[in-house]
């Protein structure tokens, strides 16, 4: 009854809120996409060894193959470009969802702990087993998103308890606690790293503030299931989340599951999240950002919102390692502190917008 229901009410909303034709979504996306070749472009011909075009494609169709070229493209940068991809569309799209569940535009899996929860699993690991397994092998990398998930599903159980009021989950107190017990995980991880001798301190250090230069194929195999898996289920439960922007009354009024649609979409993002986390590491605001930049091009029903969201998280990603790559050449930073160096004023602007609008 609540899947007839909803979808029926869903496309009735749609239709009425979201004026915009399918030309203009499809002229988006086309859009999307281009920039985001171009911006793979710009990533594989760019960088400490230059390269043109005609020798990419040469090398990627495997005509007059050069070991150099093999080593530079495939080895290093097109991992990296994948990876910065699948990175931000999952951190894209998780955001998108979270931000619809807690009615909150502020919320960012990132902001809610769920990124420290991930991250502090993963240092733990790397603390403990790094010894026993090989960094570079199958079974760690393999269990490195499982790690994450764990630890981002600790997070989340541990918000979940604390946001409770009178038996249901309070949106404000959601971010609130959130943010407390995102410093909490943060200061364990710290405490761990400051544990370990030099050398995997600095790697960590790295790791934690957000990084994907040490990308390789490995990693995008590791990522890969979870977001087959689990990105047809958001986009499955998209018209629910479209009834989801009701008060919670009125989605139950509707015959809805609640707190099952919930637990759906959340343990999906947060796999999502999750198994990003794994191999690049706290790469914040993205989760932010990418949902308010989609809804200004396509608006807010969740079937336009969520493609367009995982299109600008992967450009946003992209774009901001490009930028980490080059900006400082040959010393490179993490690609998370140029996010957050563009995430932090994006995120006070939305306070203040939000202040100004009551």
């Amino acid at each position: 009854m609540f899947l007839s229901s909803s979808i029926s009410f869903a496309r009735e909303e749609g239709s009425l809120i979201d004026k915009r034709n399918d030309r203009y979504y499809a002229l988006q996306i086309i859009v999307g996409i281009g920039l985001l070749l171009l911006t793979a472009y710009m990533s594989l011909t760019n960088g400490a060894f230059d390269i043109t075009l005609k020798d990419v494609l040469k090398t990627l169709l495997r005509i007059d193959t050069q070991h150099d070229y093999d080593l530079v493209i495939l080895e290093f940068r097109l991992p990296r470009i994948v990876i910065a991809l699948l990175v931000g569309m999952g951190l894209g799209m998780a955001g998108t969802v979270v931000q619809s569940l807690t009615r909150n535009n502020l919320a960012d899996p990132g902001i809610l702990g769920i990124n420290a929860g991930a991250g502090m699993a993963m240092v733990i690991f790397l603390f403990f087993f790094q010894g026993k397994v090989k960094g570079t092998g199958w079974a760690a990398i393999l269990a490195m998103p499982i790690v994450g998930l764990v630890g981002g599903l600790g997070a989340a159980l541990l918000i979940y308890v604390f946001s409770q009021k009178e038996g249901r989950l309070d949106s404000q107190r959601l971010l609130l606690t959130g943010i407390a017990i995102a410093s909490g995980l943060s200061a364990v991880t710290v405490f761990i790293t400051l544990k370990m001798n030099a050398k995997d301190f600095e790697m960590v250090a790295v790791w934690v503030s957000g990084s994907i230069y040490n990308a390789n194929w490995k990693y995008i195999i590791s990522i890969l299931p979870w977001l087959i898996l689990l990105t047809p289920v958001l986009v499955w439960r998209s018209l629910v989340l479209d009834v989801f922007q009701l008060s919670e009354e009125s989605v139950r009024g509707l015959g809805a599951a609640v707190d099952k649609e919930k637990a759906i979409l959340l343990l999906s993002s947060i796999g999502i999240v999750s198994a990003c986390v794994s191999v690049s590491g706290g790469i914040g605001f993205i989760g932010l950002m990418a949902p308010h930049i989609a809804r200004q091009l396509v608006g807010i029903t969740h079937r336009r919102l969520l493609p367009v969201s995982a299109i600008v998280g992967a450009l946003l990603v992209m774009i901001s390692d490009f930028i980490a790559k080059m900006a400082f050449a040959p010393v490179e930073m993490p690609v998370g502190v140029v996010i957050a160096i563009i995430g932090v004023p994006y995120f006070v602007w939305l306070l203040y917008r939000n202040k100004h609008r009551r």
